[in-house]
């Protein structure tokens, strides 16, 4: 009985950081969308942001059996700064027009590149998971579930807002980023 109520704890906390986690891929998505965006590649990163989120708690989790906290908020303060960098340079590219090049979201390191800043924090999480005894297959399906789920969510309401925003939908999504990443350092 004291079993089952452990393991019903348990998940409830993995949901919770689950979906916690899983809301830095909503607002990137929604970021993301307000460029605008095909569904083949709404599909194409929210499947490699699922990986992303499966993988880097993974890695988290074996660094976290062997290392401290330390890196925990190395890696909190680098996915900041990607996401600050990501945020400053659309809404740079957005101001200053197609004089600025983008990083494209379509390209295999554009999707790369967002998969990692919002699945940084992941891989913190995993660190302090790793130092717990945690059903690791478990935290790592619900965290991949819930980040390519509302990154899919996140995607879809952007590209859907896009079109009534026009040529500021990149500012707008930029800021956004920007104020995630400015969050997340302070």
């Amino acid at each position: 009985m004291v079993e089952a109520g452990m393991q019903a704890g348990q998940l409830l906390t993995l949901l919770i950081i689950a979906l916690a986690l899983g809301m830095d891929a909503f607002s990137l998505g929604v970021g993301i969308g307000l460029k605008g965006i095909r569904l083949l590649d709404i599909l194409k990163l929210s499947t490699l942001i699922a990986l992303f989120h499966i993988l880097m708690p993974l890695i988290g989790i074996f660094a976290g059996k062997y290392v401290g906290t330390l890196l925990g908020s190395v890696a909190s303060l680098a996915g900041g700064g990607l996401l600050l960098l990501l945020g400053g340079h659309m809404v740079y590219s957005s101001l200053r027009g197609d004089a600025v090049p983008s990083i494209d979201h379509r390209s295999s390191w554009g999707m790369l590149l967002f998969a990692l800043s919002v699945s940084i924090d992941s891989f913190s999480v995993g660190l302090s998971l790793g130092m717990f005894a945690v059903d690791m297959l478990l935290a790592v399906l619900l965290f991949g579930i819930a980040g390519g789920c509302l990154s899919v969510a996140g995607l879809l309401l952007g590209r859907r807002v896009s079109s009534s925003l026009g040529g500021y939908g990149e500012a707008i999504g930029g800021v956004i980023l920007l104020t995630f990443g400015l969050l997340i350092l302070f």
